[in-house]
């Protein structure tokens, strides 16, 4: 089976929507495939960054709330690290 042009994309699985929040198009809600599809976009560049975008603004309350979101944002990191060296994630 053949990927869609469209696997992976951030941009294209899950786009910027006119109120500012990204949306999954309509399209994506057919695909068998859509997923894996996010699970890899979420993994590139652009889906690391985002996601640490989105810990930066959500606040951390409580000690145990700080240590959650510090060990994400060591993950996050590890991650975007890993995509630099091109290893596999």
């Amino acid at each position: 089976m053949s990927m869609k042009d469209c696997y992976g994309i951030l941009d294209r699985v899950f786009p910027m929507g006119e109120q500012g929040l990204r949306e999954v198009p309509e399209a994506c809600f057919a695909c068998p495939e859509r997923t894996a599809c996010m699970r890899v976009a979420m993994r590139t560049k652009q889906g690391i960054a985002m996601q640490e975008d989105a810990l930066d603004r959500s606040p951390a309350s409580g000690l145990r709330g700080r240590i959650l979101r510090w060990s994400r944002k060591k993950e996050l990191e590890r991650m975007a690290r890993g995509r630099k060296k091109g290893r596999p994630l």
